[in-house]
């Protein structure tokens, strides 16, 4: 049954023990079947089964007993009591001020191609809190049930070879949806971990390929997110840069060679104290957002209120905020319908490569990125037309990271690409 439900076997086995015995028939499954009207006339076996037939056209209404109403009901308690033992999370809604970080979350949503971001701020700033939070508004996805690389069934761009092979020859594999993955990649995960292994005794031994998934393709067409990323090794720096740039994670082992996609988005947040983040890996990152310490006194009295009340009752609190919640995620999923429609109009994509090279940012990154961003912008707030005051609010974070440090200067880049934006648009 718990294979059935696509659930773990631990969690139907409690649910089937709390049931109580009474509620637990022993009989197989009765199927009976009568005729629509009138009244039967002569009898039929059909498999095994004994069926009233009436003369001329059949027409039969099969009352099948009611399997299916208790496998909803069981998989409706095994999704709840999951739900009920994950650890709970605070809800997006919920988050007081740092709008500048949660909107560059909501277009990475909206727009995976943007590339991610980078939240770096002060020490308990809520930076964790709110990438971890994002969790309950990611939307769902099309994949091929029991794929480990979560393969898209349209896209061969993100199918893994396995999956693209089946169905070059013909074969019907199932589909499901499922939420969009996030995976947290710890700091002292090792490189095994994070690719993949290879089986070489089983390679050897039975000539076949077995390979250990790693968490690379557990985020592929998800979130790969990095807590203090600065401080992450430099060799794993280096496999998450080849993978970010080509979207496909290689393993090598004793000859033998396998690939799978791994198109991830990269969120990363780290504290600037703690020390810089290698430039190589800071450009990978589509948007940069910087996230101070709330200075109003009243406004840190609302916070410290708001998290007394979910450390209190976590689940009365994200009760509370179940309706904004909802809300805020049918605007995300309206935003992703809408995205293709969007336009932006030549002039100003014009303007945005004229800020980019005025401000000597290396490559194109920065250029794509805008776009992109403020189309997202645009879809979010329900427009199918890029404004220049939707550039004005994404460029500063397209831009910040990308821009060559003076150490002499003192004003914040961010600034630097308001005052140069300004200077452009005018």
């Amino acid at each position: 049954m718990a294979s059935l439900l696509g659930t773990s076997s631990s969690a139907a086995a409690a649910i089937l023990a709390s049931t109580p015995l009474s509620s637990r028939s022993c009989k197989p499954a009765v199927f009976s079947l009568f005729p629509s009207s009138g009244q039967s006339q002569g009898r039929k076996f059909y498999g095994g089964i004994r069926v009233p037939v009436k003369k001329g056209r059949s027409q039969f209404h099969v009352a099948i007993s009611n399997v299916a109403t208790e496998i909803n009901l069981l998989k409706n308690r095994v999704r709840n009591l999951l739900e009920e033992s994950q650890r709970p999370v605070y809800p997006f809604a919920a988050i007081v001020g740092q709008d500048e970080m949660k909107l560059c979350l909501l277009l990475n949503v909206i727009d995976p191609k943007i590339g991610g971001v980078m939240i770096m701020g002060d020490r308990g700033t809520g930076k964790s809190t709110t990438v971890r939070s994002l969790v309950d508004l990611l939307p769902e996805i099309k994949v091929i049930s029991g794929d480990p690389f979560n393969s898209d069934p349209d896209d061969q761009e993100v199918m893994s070879a396995e999956v693209r092979d089946k169905l070059r020859s013909g074969q019907q594999l199932p589909i499901s949806r499922t939420k969009i993955n996030m995976v947290d990649l710890p700091l002292g995960a090792t490189e095994d971990r994070v690719c993949g292994t290879i089986d070489i005794e089983k390679a050897l031994t039975e000539g076949v390929k077995a390979f250990e998934p790693g968490l690379l393709a557990k985020a592929n067409r998800g979130i790969l997110y990095v807590d203090e990323v600065n401080l992450l090794d430099d060799h794993l720096v280096d496999v998450l840069l080849d993978s970010a740039a080509s979207g496909w994670n290689t393993v090598e082992r004793e000859g033998i060679s396998i690939s799978h996609p791994a198109r991830f988005i990269l969120i990363g947040s780290g504290n600037p104290e703690e020390g810089e983040l290698r430039p190589q890996l800071l450009d990978r990152f589509g948007m940069h957002a910087q996230v101070g310490t709330v200075r109003d006194a009243e406004l840190r009295v609302k916070i410290v209120e708001e998290r007394a009340r979910f450390d209190k009752n976590p689940k009365e609190f994200r009760e509370s905020y179940k309706a904004e919640q909802e809300k805020l995620q049918n605007q995300i999923d309206s935003a992703r319908n809408a995205l293709s429609a969007v336009t932006i109009d030549h002039d100003l994509r014009v303007k945005i490569s004229k800020v980019c090279a005025e401000l000597n940012v290396d490559g194109l990154r920065g250029d794509i990125v805008t776009n992109r961003a403020a189309r997202a912008l645009a879809a979010l707030k329900g427009r199918d037309k890029v404004t220049p005051e939707d550039i004005a609010t994404v460029i500063p974070n397209c831009l910040r990271h990308r821009l060559r440090k003076d150490p002499l200067e003192s004003i914040d880049s961010g600034v630097l690409v308001v005052e140069k934006f300004y200077e452009v648009f005018a």
